[in-house]
């Protein structure tokens, strides 16, 4: 089935966040909306779930430290034990900065490889970009016609409200 989508290039961070509170507020259906840069508040403006890539990060975190001081304690207390200056084998205090080193690097490593996995970025992909100057000054807001009830027109005249500054009808794919 293919789709068909109104695009709509703005100006303003400000016209963007109207624009989609109108459109989520008319039950439309909201396929994306492209910006140059993060603007605050339009994932919540958008309905967007919170994301979960700190839950990523925690228990990666949690998985590096209890790995490495678990291979610390094994190999300080079993497999080479070594008397230096009195000190007991298991000595906790003297693994905890490696074992912090080895918990950013597990949750860096994490979150970097799971946000790729999410986005779907991987070598050789090709950008999908809506218009030429999204990635410069621009803002583009992409509405998926689903049901008989959205026409163009009609998105269109709601997005005039908003100061568009082109409005662009697409079938089958967004870029």
């Amino acid at each position: 089935m293919t789709h068909r989508f109104v695009l709509g290039t703005f100006r303003s961070e400000d016209d963007v966040l109207g624009v989609v509170k109108a459109v989520r507020a008319r039950k439309l259906s909201l396929h994306d909306v492209y910006t140059p840069y993060a603007v605050h508040g339009l994932d919540e403006a958008m309905g967007l779930r919170p994301s979960r890539l700190t839950w990523v990060c925690f228990l990666a975190g949690a998985v590096g430290f209890g790995l490495t001081m678990l291979f610390q304690y094994y190999t300080s207390a079993f497999d080479w034990p070594l008397n230096v200056g009195g000190k007991p084998y298991n000595s906790l205090p003297a693994f905890i900065p490696i074992a912090f080193e080895a918990t950013v690097l597990f949750a860096g490593m994490a979150v970097v490889i799971a946000l790729f996995i999410r986005c779907g970025l991987y070598p050789g992909k090709k950008a999908k970009i809506p218009g030429p100057r999204v990635t410069n000054d621009r803002f583009v807001v992409v509405v998926r016609l689903d049901s008989a009830d959205a026409s163009a027109e009609d998105v269109q005249m709601l997005m005039e409200g908003f100061g568009v500054e082109a409005v662009d009808e697409r079938v089958g794919g967004v870029a």
